[in-house]
């Protein structure tokens, strides 16, 4: 089935190579150079993933992103120049599931864009809720309830505390946390899921600098507890 991949990257050379490698990759590929441009196309176009640069001219691809969350769950991933962890964490924060550096590897952006496309195609259900102590996650209708007021969770959040509850309270690793979440391990970068784990915090725990619940076992990784 062909899918449909927006790139918006102001740079004419770039949206070339993307569209060349993601062609040759079975993809629809259409194409934006400024965020105003992409943000009209992905509401009329409806694509599969979003690929996103931060530096565009007119509207910031931060800014690009937090619209882009506001409207859609549509995966999107940062293709940047911009490799200091500030910028990665604060793409990540406004709301992009995933991020590549240039001069990125192709095959790279390919295992990404394949894992966040099964993220969103898996039909696999839940038939009842997962539960710890008065967090409450649906699988079936998204839904997460806490002490039964719903919280807003992005879908990569949504996933990753999916994974946790299914764990029953036996750590996971950031890699491991990486192979389920976004579909691959050692490759990825461990501070995309500490930046999760961090924006969970702030929607589950009462107290995220010293979280009771969500809770980082030292050099292992990560487990959710009543």
């Amino acid at each position: 089935m062909t899918r449909t991949v927006m790139v918006i990257e102001d740079d004419e050379a770039i949206r070339l190579v993307l569209r060349a490698f993601l062609e040759e990759e079975g993809h629809r590929v259409l194409e934006a150079t400024t965020g105003e441009e992409g943000l009209v196309k992905v509401q009329d176009e409806q694509p599969d993933v979003v690929l996103v640069d931060l530096r565009l001219p007119g509207i910031h691809g931060f800014d690009v992103i937090r619209s882009l969350r506001a409207q859609s769950q549509v995966p999107i991933i940062v293709v940047t120049a911009q490799t200091d962890s500030h910028d990665v964490v604060a793409g990540l924060e406004a709301g992009a599931d995933d991020y590549v550096t240039k001069p990125f590897v192709t095959k790279e952006l390919s295992a990404r864009i394949r894992a966040q496309l099964r993220r969103t195609s898996s039909t696999e259900v839940e038939p009842a809720p997962l539960t710890c102590g008065q967090l409450e996650l649906h699988p079936d209708t998204a839904e997460v309830l806490l002490r039964g007021e719903p919280i807003m969770l992005s879908r990569i959040e949504f996933r990753v505390l999916q994974e946790l509850l299914l764990a029953r309270g036996r750590v996971l690793s950031r890699d491991e946390l990486l192979r389920r979440v976004w579909g691959y391990g050692n490759a990825g970068d461990g501070r995309v899921v500490d930046n999760l784990i961090y924006r969970l915090r702030s929607k589950i725990e009462d107290d995220p600098a010293n979280p009771a619940h969500l809770v980082t076992v030292r050099g292992f990784g990560y487990r959710l507890k009543d």
